[in-house]
């Protein structure tokens, strides 16, 4: 399995006492290297998503059967959630699970970035990252602002190529999204 969110030792000690491989990737942590940078002939700066790519998400096609790609997609810049999402689709088994969230248009623009901790088989705690108060000193997180609000078209126009997918509306203005390649 692989894991791009916030990482959580958590999350990786539940997966290996279960016997299960996991992988775990801060795909938006890497994302804000200012190193990936890129302008254009107009000035406008944006991320590098071939070398982004290049150096992250290298696995093996059809490697993973299940990723948690959380709450990613809303924060990410722009540049790189739909190469990330096809990236995912080639690294994934067929029939392989994916797990993201995508938060609903009441959760405001100060919406808080999460690390999610699987703490049990029914059980999920979320630790927001960009609080108030979260980020001050000895905080390694930087202070990730929510970059959009997918709607449900949105989404499966993001997946589009996967098999299916299904929403589930969840509390604190979030949406499971269950995607199956």
């Amino acid at each position: 399995m692989l894991d791009i969110g916030a990482t959580s030792a958590s999350n990786i000690r539940f997966f290996t006492e279960r016997g299960h491989r996991i992988y775990s990737q801060d795909l938006l942590e890497i994302s804000s290297d200012p190193s990936l940078a890129i302008h254009d002939e107009h000035g406008t700066t944006s991320i590098d998503s071939k070398r982004f790519l290049d150096e992250n998400l290298a696995y093996p096609n059809a490697h993973f059967d299940l990723v948690f790609c959380w709450n990613l997609a809303d924060y990410m810049d722009e540049n790189l959630v739909k190469p990330v999402v096809a990236r995912l689709w080639s690294v994934m088994k067929p029939g392989g699970l994916l797990l993201a969230f995508f938060h609903t248009r009441e959760a405001g623009p100060d919406a808080p970035y999460y690390r999610y901790h699987v703490t049990g088989t029914d059980t999920l705690e979320m630790h927001a990252l960009n609080a108030k108060g979260a980020h001050g000193k000895g905080h390694a997180n930087p202070p990730f602002t929510l970059q959009r609000v997918f709607n449900n078209r949105h989404i499966e126009n993001l997946f589009r190529d996967f098999a299916s997918i299904k929403f589930f509306l969840s509390r604190d203005n979030i949406r499971e999204v269950l995607v199956v390649r």
